[in-house]
């Protein structure tokens, strides 16, 4: 079970929002490369970023600071946010990316995913974003008409290395992840799943420990460890196996 540390790159600073509305940006860093860093060195093993300028304009904005943070961690890193075609794909993994996620072009053009799965095995994640049971895109900027389940079996067979789901209307406000519709989607296929929006405390890292969970890849948290919500070693020490008491000794 992975717990993602997230750095949301706004301006080329770390940022959070709240449910995806860019005018409610908290920058936490102005050095997102320190970042990746620090959370490497708290024993964090991977690194989800989101290129949230990126995803709004269609294309990768905020390249330089992500090239800063692969130069700064050698934990793998997953990015996201404006990324639309093979040639984007390719570009990035080349850089260094363990994987890439693809949004918006996953509910326009599910064939490119296809594509990019037999291209790149292993290194292509789908990201569902959903604000009220349907998918959003652009951003979080629309709505669509498809239903988080019947997108995520497009992808059946595919190749598709993870999907990370995320509720909107979670995100950013710590109100706990939405375990009900993210461990439902997790049983209605057969790719892992990674969940997103909301991780509040440590509760939910208890919770990701339950025999329902198991069949989550791990859980993305940011605010959360920005405001110091959850200690690191602690959410960690849980994870590898230590019950929350003796995780806090």
């Amino acid at each position: 079970m992975i717990l993602f540390p997230a750095i949301d790159l706004k301006d080329a600073k770390c940022v959070r929002l709240k449910h995806g509305d860019m005018a409610t940006a908290t920058i936490y860093n102005d050095d997102p490369a320190a970042q990746a860093k620090a959370f490497e060195e708290q024993g964090f093993e991977w690194l989800h970023v989101v290129d949230l300028n990126g995803a709004f304009k269609g294309q990768s904005v905020n390249s330089a600071a992500v090239g800063a943070i692969l130069k700064a961690t050698k934990n793998p890193v997953q990015l996201g946010g404006g990324i639309r075609t093979l040639e984007q794909i390719e570009d990035w993994l080349a850089r260094g990316l363990a994987r890439v996620i693809l949004g918006t072009v996953a509910v326009r053009d599910p064939d490119l995913v296809r594509q990019a799965c037999k291209a790149f095995p292993g290194k292509v994640a789908v990201g569902i974003d959903a604000k009220g049971g349907k998918v959003a895109v652009e951003g979080w900027a629309e709505a669509s008409s498809l239903g988080v389940i019947e997108l995520a079996r497009k992808f059946e067979g595919a190749g598709v290395a993870a999907i990370i789901y995320t509720d909107i209307d979670r995100d950013g406000v710590l109100t706990g992840i939405n375990w009900d519709a993210t461990i439902d989607l997790a049983e209605a296929v057969s790719i892992p799943v990674i969940a997103s929006g909301g991780l509040a405390s440590i509760a939910d890292i208890v919770r990701m420990t339950m025999p329902d969970a198991q069949k989550l890849e791990g859980a993305i948290s940011g605010r959360a460890l920005y405001d110091g919500r959850i200690d690191p070693a602690e959410a960690l020490a849980i994870l590898r196996g230590k019950p929350a008491m003796e995780a806090r000794s």
